[in-house]
């Protein structure tokens, strides 16, 4: 049987939880291991229980006698340091542009922003997206951006492997470009943003209408 993705959410509202708990329990290849309410707990609780995914409440307080907000920006490269394979979901009311950027630039795999309702309803989807390599951010976002700007060649390089090996994770993708997962996933999210789409998918098919990917995909890995 495969292994289920296991999910640790950080939230300080209950009701907010119980609805993530809800549509989580919708898929049954998804366990949530640990919910907790202070970003004090997280690194303890990260330690005592495996996660692949965590969803990440942004505005949390440190503790329940500590109502200073927790530095989630300086947290996330920690916790990918510790867990490389770890992917990170910021859940936000902030729809700034240079709050989303420092996210995503830090290594988040996704922002999503807690009025967009469509992705809400479709979290387990997205957890499951996410664990299996991608990249997500509300649509939202794209619209925050507003621009399209030329994307880079280390920007390209990533999407045309993703085209060429649908079914590979960031993982594979930094084993390939001989990067770390932090980097592939900078790469994908800032050509997301620049494309205007929200999904790995979305992206290559994109890229592809722009003319900025080739048909001639590489047909193996590029060995180190």
């Amino acid at each position: 049987m495969p292994r289920k993705i296991r999910v640790t959410i950080l939230d300080n509202h209950q009701s907010i939880v119980d609805g993530y708990l809800y549509r989580l329990s919708q898929k049954p290849e998804i366990e949530v291991v640990a919910t907790l309410a202070f970003g004090g707990e997280l690194e303890a609780t990260l330690a005592e229980h495996p996660t692949d995914v965590l969803l990440l409440e942004f505005n949390i307080p440190t503790g329940p006698l500590d109502r200073e907000l927790y530095p989630i920006l300086t947290l996330i490269p920690k916790l990918l340091q510790l867990y490389p394979e770890l992917d990170i979901l910021v859940v936000s009311i902030f729809a700034d542009r240079g709050l989303i950027k420092t996210v995503m630039e830090a290594g988040a795999s996704g922002y999503i922003l807690k009025d967009d309702s469509a992705a809400i309803r479709d979290m387990g989807n997205i957890v499951l997206s996410v664990a299996d390599g991608g990249i997500y951010l509300s649509q939202n976002v794209g619209n925050v951006y507003q621009k399209q700007e030329p994307l880079t060649h280390t920007q390209l390089e990533a999407l045309t492997l993703c085209a060429a090996f649908p079914k590979s994770k960031t993982d594979d993708l930094a084993r390939m470009m001989t990067v770390s997962n932090s980097t592939v996933r900078n790469l994908l999210s800032s050509a997301f943003l620049n494309l205007g789409v929200n999904t790995r998918a979305a992206a290559i098919a994109k890229a592809y209408q722009l003319g900025m990917l080739s048909s001639n995909l590489p047909t193996m890995p590029r060995m180190s």
